[in-house]
């Protein structure tokens, strides 16, 4: 049925990399939930009015927010949209990411809010009344939701849009926060107990939850983070497929929005390759990297000593070495040179955040493990922080 739906306002709908594609799922997104948000606000407002609870009205005010938000990702999809120009040549896809902070800060408003009504409730209550016409409102109103959080998580899904998911997280909200609320006014319709408040106050701590999970979900891709791993591994992949690179390090994506990404990485293949044969395989691989990813790469070419058994063999232990100290650290760009009185060793040692010592002490210990293997080695050791494969 939502494929059906999608074919008549989505034209090439299954192509869901091409940025308008992916466009034009927001813009329906958030025309639906405009359209959805605003028909629940009025049903809820009426059922507030109706049964005198503060929790019903907060309700109510709460998918007004979400018709604001739905305007907001409307907005941000369109945004998002616009081609790279001279202000902005990498497009504008990160704005995906901030009309999803927005949406979540407008949720934890809203949570704040709603937080401090149902607290003056508790101090002051008031009396409620359940009737048919409020109950079945609200029934409905949860039936809504809980479609429009499938609905939205489909959506997201599809085109791996945070912004959606975010959209989603709320939805669901939204239903469990109505459920709540509506329990609550059966019980104090049988027992006359005042849990208006209280379940106001409820309300607010799940939406402030569900608020604080969209942010973070949409900070993390702002702020910069590692790659997907199972991405880092298909792209290993791809490149390592040919016989002429060695091995890879130094893998860096930068995430400029959905469908705009850019990555660097260095590739090494041995000194006995015709310089002009590595650029044509390099230039091959970046090129199979941007069609199968859809990722601009640009590709760095280490050559690297191949064929001698002893730097090898040498290589293999240093880095044997390294893990020793511990198991996250590796090493790359290995070199030697011999001289009269010690042998120079001269490579990247990779330090990541998972490695709690500090560089400078993981790098003495590990010159002093050479020097116990040969008082003659002398390493001169670069530290590299990068995301490395």
């Amino acid at each position: 049925m939502l494929d059906i739906v999608l074919r008549r306002f989505i034209p090439n709908y299954t192509q869901t990399r091409d940025p308008e594609v992916r466009r034009q799922y927001g813009v329906f997104a958030g025309g639906v939930g405009i359209l959805l948000n605003l028909l629940l606000f009025a049903g809820k407002l009426t059922a507030g009015l109706i049964t005198g609870a503060i929790s019903v009205t907060a309700d109510a005010f709460n998918n007004l927010s979400d018709a604001a938000s739905s305007v907001v990702t409307l907005v941000g999809f369109r945004l998002a949209g616009q081609k790279p120009d001279a202000d902005h040549p990498f497009g504008h896809g990160r704005m995906e990411y901030l009309s999803g902070l927005l949406v979540s800060l407008l949720i934890l408003l809203v949570g704040v809010e709603l937080g401090k009504s149902s607290i003056e409730k508790i101090l002051h209550p008031e009396a409620t009344q359940l009737t048919a016409l409020s109950g079945t409102i609200l029934v409905i109103s949860i039936l809504v939701k809980l479609w429009m959080g499938w609905f939205n998580s489909k959506l997201g899904n599809r085109i791996q849009s945070e912004t959606l998911r975010a959209t989603a997280i709320d939805s669901r909200s939204d239903a469990l926060a109505t459920s709540t609320v509506l329990l609550g006014l059966g019980i104090t319709h049988v027992t006359s107990l005042q849990l208006d408040g209280w379940l106001g106050l409820l309300v607010a701590a799940f939406i402030l939850k569900a608020g604080w999970s969209a942010a973070k979900d949409t900070i993390d891709p702002l702020l910069g983070t590692n790659p997907d791993p199972e991405m880092v591994k298909d792209i290993q992949s791809v490149i390592m497929e040919h016989p002429q690179v060695v091995g890879i390090h130094d893998l860096i994506i930068h995430d400029y929005g959905p469908g705009r990404r850019m990555m660097s990485v260095h590739a090494e293949v041995s000194d006995q390759t015709d310089v002009m044969e590595a650029h044509d395989i390099i230039d091959h691989i970046e090129r199979e990297l941007g069609e199968r990813f859809r990722i601009e790469a640009v590709i760095h070419m280490d050559p690297i000593q191949t064929g001698n058994h002893q730097v090898e063999q040498l290589r293999a232990r240093t880095a044997q070495l390294a893990r020793d100290i511990h198991p996250d650290l590796s090493i790359h760009d290995f070199r030697m040179t011999m001289g009269p009185m010690y042998t120079n060793l001269i490579f990247d040692l990779v330090v990541p955040y998972s490695v709690t010592m500090p560089p400078a002490q993981v790098k003495d210990a590990l010159v002093q493990a050479l020097q116990a293997e040969n008082p003659n080695y002398h390493a001169i050791i670069h530290i590299d922080r990068s995301y490395v494969v």
